[in-house]
């Protein structure tokens, strides 16, 4: 049998560098046409249905005319400001709270695997069932947080059923429903930070709250920047629990959201058009709210 010859090396290398990269590559075209189909097509095609109207089938070009209508409905300003301060509210409280239960679940030696459990539970939950669960807690009648309020021998709320009181019940409701992600990423987060850093400061007789803010807060600052804006992108898009909670307008459209004025336009009024122009202006504003943010953030890193 005679020996292999020095060219048949090279042909065997090729062919097993051929069939790798065509496996990278057909792993990557598959995701990059997944990608496209399901991410990219509805964006432009949702630009495009923005400067189009269809009445009885018929499809056509209307220019600004969406965009006109959008401006001028009194439900479009209603909607912004319920919006902005759903956001506002919730950074409040789904943006702090975590961080601060993550603190204090970092402070625990025993049994933290079970408390971090504990936390992340709701968002295991279907929404559905944690967003009626609170609808039943939130009952005028028989709810539980009024049935505190009687032990408490403070007056009854109308939760729910108050224009005062529904964007705040939402909040609240959102808040438990999805703090749990958050607080299991700022957890992580705390205990990467070296040990050595907490030590001196004590040294330096700093009490709890001076080590959060001198040590904490510092060491974890990238991981809060990056939380704060997919905060406000998750908040700004907020419709499932108004929607299962209040109907999605609420006492007199308090609870009433961007996301909800789109489903509204489509669903019932069957204007798509103006659907997909309210859609381009959230979309709009919320990239352009992130590009700034990116772009301060590393201004201020450099």
């Amino acid at each position: 049998m005679s020996a292999p010859t020095l060219s048949e090396h090279p042909r065997e290398e090729f062919v097993r560098t051929l069939k790798r990269n065509l496996s990278a590559h057909g792993f990557l075209i598959g995701a990059v046409l997944c990608f496209s189909f399901f991410s990219w097509y509805p964006m432009v095609r949702e630009f495009v249905l923005a400067f189009q109207k269809t009445e009885n089938g018929r499809t056509t070009w209307a220019g600004w005319s969406n965009l006109t209508y959008i401006f001028n409905d009194p439900a479009f300003w209603q909607a912004w400001r319920n919006t902005l301060l759903f956001t506002g509210l919730a950074l409040l409280l789904g943006f702090a709270v975590p961080f601060l239960v993550a603190v204090l679940l970092n402070e625990f030696r025993h049994a933290q695997g079970f408390l971090r459990m504990l936390v992340y539970l709701p968002v295991m939950l279907p929404p559905v069932a944690s967003v009626l669960l609170f609808k039943y807690f939130y009952d005028p009648g028989y709810g539980l947080f009024n049935r505190i309020l009687e032990v408490l021998h403070l007056p009854a709320q109308d939760w729910l059923q108050s224009a005062d009181t529904a964007m705040l019940s939402v909040v609240v409701a959102a808040t438990w429903m999805n703090m749990g992600g958050a607080t299991l990423i700022y957890l992580a987060a705390l205990q990467g930070i070296p040990g050595e850093l907490y030590e001196a400061a004590e040294l330096d007789g700093a009490g709890l709250l001076r080590k959060i803010w001198h040590v904490t807060v510092p060491q974890t600052r990238l991981i809060l920047s990056l939380m704060f804006l997919m905060q406000i992108i998750a908040t700004m898009q907020v419709f499932t629990e108004p929607f299962l909670l209040t109907g999605g307008a609420g006492p007199e459209g308090s609870t009433t959201t961007v996301v909800h004025l789109i489903y509204q336009y489509a669903f019932n009024f069957n204007n798509y058009g103006s659907a997909a122009a309210l859609g381009l202006v959230l979309l709009v504003l919320l990239a352009g709210f992130s590009a700034a943010y990116v772009r301060l953030s590393r201004d201020s890193d450099d």
